[in-house]
């Protein structure tokens, strides 16, 4: 018999010398884990619920409540619901740890700690939207069941009218004008920029780059101001919607930019290589290449852009005004927007008019919502991922090849060795 090299703290394993003889050279062997056995170590799953998980967090939210009532009603002089929610928050994260670390060892009670703080952050901000989406449409179900709400602007109505007379037309039809204006500016103009800062580096690129990262945090009032000082006072133009627009495209801009800069600095550079392989220009290789597999992401970027601009209110009423009336010509004569009207709205003491206000913001929403899934359903597909007119297309120009490859198969005369061979 060969005994193997003995491991620290575990006993000897003896290893036939036929075994040995046959596997090779003598080699260690460790004991299976077991209970009874040290150096075991025992496996961990991650991703399966146990009974136990479901009783921490249970107990430590119970727990944690309890505590916080106490501490509010019987030992210490606080009050409020957020002071409430604060400590019941730290409490129950304390109280879970306790209980994690009744069966767990200190990574994986990080690892539970992280998680549950992540997990309740996530569930906050859900909360929150679905409170401020939630609030809206509940102050504004007076005036949203009215179909002239849609229908009509505030021409011939007053703040003492009810809310079957006048509406919102005016600030939809604006709003879409402006926003229209400014992504047919601010998309193109926004892309060629970010494929210039990934296509063509160098020192003014970097400035380039330097500078849009900056004007990501610009305020809107500056924007506003900057439209403002050299439209309007500079060159003499007066407040309209294409006024409006531009101050947006002056905030979405650097969204854009940056947003587009990411997506399409993280395409493969196998992919440009590939291309520049057959013999493509760079120009092409970006148009065939870089952008559709992008695709994608930029019109994420795009979206980025639009919900900076969609809800804004300060550049609007710098440079295009406030109108109760309909204005369909974007170049000349005040235009309000969405967010203007509610803004003026609520600032109004009469219930119909607060009313009117809510129901305005209720509809932003809904348009900023519909203009996301548009947007997607336009640019929302994958790298590979053809239309049925463009898979249509395909297949026809396949068939016209295979045609035309059949026709000069026949047309080409047989060689020599063809005939010898037959």
């Amino acid at each position: 018999m060969t005994l193997a090299p003995q491991v620290p703290d575990t006993p000897a394993v003896a290893v036939p010398e036929a075994s040995t003889a046959a596997s090779g050279p003598p080699r260690t062997v460790l004991p299976a884990p077991g209970p009874g056995r040290p150096g075991g170590e025992r496996r961990r799953a991650l991703t399966r619920l146990r009974a136990s998980d479901v009783f921490a967090v249970v107990g430590a939210a119970l727990g944690s409540l309890s505590l916080t009532w106490l501490l509010f009603t019987r030992l210490l002089p606080f009050d409020g619901a957020v002071g409430f929610v604060v400590i019941a928050y730290a409490l129950f994260l304390a109280l879970y740890a306790l209980l994690v670390s009744f069966d767990e060892d200190g990574p994986a009670v990080a690892d539970r700690i992280a998680g549950a703080f992540v997990r309740s952050m996530g569930l906050l901000l859900v909360a929150v939207l679905v409170f401020v989406v939630g609030y809206a449409l509940w102050e504004g179900r007076r005036a949203l069941p009215h179909l002239n709400f849609f229908t009509q602007d505030m021409k011939l109505a007053g703040p003492l009218d009810p809310l079957s007379v006048g509406g919102i037309l005016h600030a939809i039809t604006g709003t879409l004008m402006q926003i229209t204006i400014a992504l047919v500016v601010t998309v193109p103009i926004g892309l060629i920029c970010a494929v210039f800062l990934n296509e063509v580096p160098g020192r003014f690129a970097r400035f380039v780059r330097t500078i849009v990262e900056a004007m990501t945090a610009l305020p809107s009032i500056v924007a506003g101001l900057f439209i403002y000082a050299t439209l309007i006072l500079g060159l003499g133009l007066d407040r309209s919607g294409l006024a409006a627009a531009l101050a947006l495209s002056v905030m979405m801009l650097p969204i854009i930019i940056r947003a587009a800069d990411v997506v399409i600095r993280l395409v493969p550079g196998t992919l440009r290589e590939a291309a520049y392989a057959t013999g493509a220009s760079r120009w092409r290789t970006v148009w065939h290449v870089v952008l559709p597999t992008a695709r994608s992401g930029l019109t994420t970027a795009v979206i980025l852009g639009t919900a900076r601009g969609i809800g804004e209110t300060s550049p609007v009423l710098l440079t295009a005004g406030f109108t109760a009336e309909m204005n369909l010509d974007p170049t000349s004569g005040p235009m309000v927007s969405l967010p203007l009207a509610t803004f003026t709205f609520v600032q109004s003491p009469e219930p119909a008019m607060i009313a009117r206000g809510f129901g305005t913001a209720a509809t932003l929403l809904a348009l900023v919502l519909l203009l996301f899934v548009a947007a997607r359903i336009i640019g929302g597909r994958g790298p590979g991922h053809l239309t049925r007119r463009q898979e249509h297309r395909r297949v026809t120009a396949s068939r016209r090849d295979a045609q035309r490859f059949a026709v000069r198969d026949r047309e080409t005369p047989s060689t020599p060795q063809d005939a010898v061979g037959t």
